[in-house]
């Protein structure tokens, strides 16, 4: 591959080394996961050493903070993560008031960090020594993982400081969770679970606590998972292992939500093309996914790494060789910034041997970036970018929003009633800059009329986020509908429907309606009999349907019944006695 030199020593038509650690000065080699996080004034935050940096994207760099033991210590492998509030969070691996690691929130200002301690870990049920930053989810809570205490253990934290302790691992995790599209997170385990048996799987957690191994690697498809995952825009994870696969040099893999695992590549540590991917991948907005190896590059295996890019479908290509000279060793996860460019740190090379941070021009478009995924109508949304200053338009899918312009990198803007799922475009003077991930906007219900009626009464249900409604139920009977506007649907009771909620489905997300239609067509029936009582539910036939209702009215919870009558509607599809007539 030929590089044009632009600048002595450092720069390269594609490949820039924008600064050199200073092991005195800085702090350095940067480690994994080694996150690097885009401020709201367009500069890069990460941390090094015993330190927390910013470094512009042409490569000013300036030392923000130092720790301590009280407040932390040894934060350099995790990086951060920057919060809806603008404030940036992340962990120290030791220190605190337990020596066990911390959770800290620090806000960078003109005049020095605000730093605040938000957990001391104790080592004991609430885990110890985190690696990775927390990531923020949907919820406004922070979610993170552990690699000690009694047992490696996920977490969850208010940006206040309310710390639970969730589900124990099945292995030490040091990668950043992800939040996918069904609500979950998902996180890769590296390490031992107990002594002689390793353990490197994908998990999923949920907001509750529940852990669940979606994949035990299995070192044909890839073993020693640093690197965490990424959601494709078709659903699936990707990511990399760094040993096992055909030639034990690593792999990359997809994944499905289900724990079906293909390899795309298989790292070969003879050849040129490196091997040992450590870092994780990133996906960038023209949908490829870009990732780095600890070694390799040269004929023969030798080399410092190398950055690579790879499609969906496993087509591999080499993009830059670590030379040493300009950084070798990346083991840090790459980012894309606004401006389009890749961004990474290495943990070796440059001048001194330090590291460096560098940056990657493959001519990916500028493009903003959402703070939030997801919300309703007349919620405010921030957006990172560049260029912002004089905005004319903010477009949620098919909807124009208000909106305000903060500075030239960070804006918000209201999710309009008529906004739908889709990208967002911001109308700049220099062009349309289009996010780099689709926004749901979630439906609501907040009214229906009439609130009750007979099998094919019209129903006028309104809301906002509704011109994408895919789907009409009453209970778990779909309707026949029309989108009369983003606020409004009417739709028809359903033959076989029952006295329940209305739920309306759009690629956005799921409303019900908090009252409940009630259906007059009698259902006539027998009450529910459990162990000789009423347990409230009444079964019976409904435009030749076998259906249960909710009827306490006519069938009282707990209500001792004798002289049991068999319903014959009930008996072939539900185990039910029948007692007496009901009518909900």
């Amino acid at each position: 591959m030929l590089f044009l030199a632009l600048r002595a020593t450092k720069s390269f038509a594609q490949y820039t080394d924008i600064h050199d650690f200073d092991c005195f000065k800085e702090g350095c080699n940067p480690g994994n996961p080694g996150i690097l996080a885009q401020g709201r004034d367009g500069n890069l935050y990460g941390s090094n050493g015993s330190r927390l940096f910013k470094i512009t994207p042409t490569g000013s760099y300036t030392t923000l903070y130092t720790f301590n033991q009280t407040f932390g210590n040894l934060p350099e492998r995790g990086g951060l993560t920057l919060g809806t509030d603008g404030n940036f969070y992340g962990t120290t691996l030791t220190g605190g008031t337990l020596n066990a690691g911390t959770i800290f929130k620090v806000t960078f200002t003109p005049s020095g960090a605000q730093f605040t301690v938000l957990h001391n870990f104790s080592g004991g049920s609430d885990g110890a020594n985190p690696v990775a930053p927390p990531i923020q989810g949907a919820d406004g809570t922070f979610y993170g993982t552990t690699m000690g205490g009694q047992t490696p253990r996920a977490y969850k934290i208010t940006p206040s400081g309310s710390f639970t302790p969730l589900g124990s691992l099945p292995g030490l995790s040091s990668a950043p969770l992800i939040q996918a599209q069904d609500g979950n997170f998902y996180g890769t385990t590296n390490s031992v679970e107990v002594c002689c048996t390793f353990s490197y799987t994908v998990f999923k957690l949920t907001s509750g606590g529940k852990v669940t191994v979606v994949y035990k690697f299995d070192v044909t498809h890839g073993i020693v998972t640093y690197g965490g995952l990424v959601q494709g825009s078709d659903g699936n994870f990707y990511g990399s292992a760094s040993s096992g696969g055909k030639y034990n040099g690593g792999v990359v893999f997809k994944l499905t939500a289900g724990g079906s695992i293909t390899v795309l590549y298989n790292f070969n540590p003879q050849g040129s093309d490196g091997f040992a991917p450590v870092a994780g991948l990133v996906l960038a907005t023209d949908g490829k996914f870009y990732g780095t190896t600890q070694f390799g590059g040269q004929a023969g295996g030798a080399g410092g790494g190398v950055l690579f890019c790879i499609t969906a479908l496993g087509a591999y290509a080499v993009l830059y060789r670590f030379d040493n000279t300009h950084g070798s060793t990346p083991l840090a996860t790459p980012m894309q910034h606004t401006n389009g460019e890749i961004y990474g740190l290495a943990e070796a090379g440059g001048n001194g041997g330090g590291g460096v941070v560098y940056r990657f021009n493959h001519g990916l478009k500028p493009f903003v970036k959402l703070m939030t995924k997801s919300g309703k109508a007349g919620q405010s949304v921030e957006i990172l970018g560049q260029g912002l200053t004089g905005t004319t338009k903010v477009i949620f899918g098919a909807g124009s929003a208000s909106f305000t312009v903060v500075s030239g990198t960070y804006m918000t803007a209201v999710v309009p009633v008529t906004g739908t799922t889709g990208s967002v475009k911001v109308t700049t003077p220099s062009g349309i800059l289009t996010s780099n991930q689709i926004f749901k906007v979630i439906p609501t219900i907040s009214s229906f009329s009439p609130t009750s009626g007979a099998v094919g009464t019209q129903v006028v249900i309104k809301g906002t986020g509704l011109t994408q409604t895919t789907k009409v139920t009453f209970g778990d009977v779909t309707a026949t509908f029309v989108v009369n506007s983003a606020t409004q649907v009417t739709a028809t009771v359903p033959t076989a429907a029952i006295t329940s909620k209305i739920t309306i489905i759009t690629p956005g997300g799921v409303a019900t309606s908090s009252g409940t239609f009630m259906v007059t067509n009698s259902l006539l029936g027998r009450c529910v009999v459990s162990n000789g009582k009423m347990n409230g539910y009444c079964i019976g036939v409904r435009s030749g349907v076998c259906r249960e209702a909710f009827d306490p009215t006519n069938c009282p919870q707990g209500q001792s019944v004798t002289n049991v009558v068999l319903d014959q509607c009930a008996q072939s599809t539900f185990t039910v006695d029948g007692s007496r007539a009901c009518t909900p």
